[in-house]
């Protein structure tokens, strides 16, 4: 690949990254982490994803979609069955290549990436979706920033191979 890949997730301390279809936690420093991060870039992800950001087509997003469902492609919207085709086709639009989720993208995805912005919630929480194992992976940290609400206690990092 040309451009680097670079996944971007929070997760729980049990890697919990979704339930019933949406985020199992409320954390606004995340959601800003997220979509500054994201803002002007290439965004690819799964269908669910898609269909529970509203915010995707802001700040100059261009999404890549990966699903069967041809009818969600549009001028603003491109679709991939698969997340090979999704990659080849994210390497011709502008910005980064950021994957944004689900649990089946991220399984394919993790062993290409280059880089992984993690924010770990440092909680157990409950859920049906979840982020794969990447702790044996030979990750070097660049760049922390331990963080809390009044809910939970968390922590940025940028992960690079």
């Amino acid at each position: 690949m040309d451009k680097p890949l670079t996944l971007i997730v929070a997760c729980a301390a049990n890697r919990v990254i979704g339930r019933a279809g949406r985020l199992p936690f409320d954390i606004p420093e995340d959601k800003k982490w997220f979509h500054d991060r994201t803002a002007g870039q290439t965004v690819v992800l799964g269908r669910i994803c898609y269909e529970t950001w509203p915010q995707v087509l802001a700040d100059g997003r261009q999404p890549v979609v990966i699903t069967s469902n041809r009818a969600l492609a549009s001028d603003r919207v491109r679709v991939a069955a698969d997340v090979p085709a999704a990659l080849v086709l994210a390497q011709t639009l502008p910005g980064e290549i950021m994957v944004c989720g689900g649990q089946r993208i991220y399984e394919e995805t993790l062993p290409l990436a280059d880089r992984l912005l993690l924010t770990l919630v440092h909680a157990d929480v409950p859920g049906d979706t979840w982020f794969p194992e990447w702790r044996h992976l030979p990750w070097r940290e660049t760049w922390r920033k331990e963080s809390r609400d009044a809910n939970y206690r968390y922590t940025f990092s940028v992960l690079e191979r």
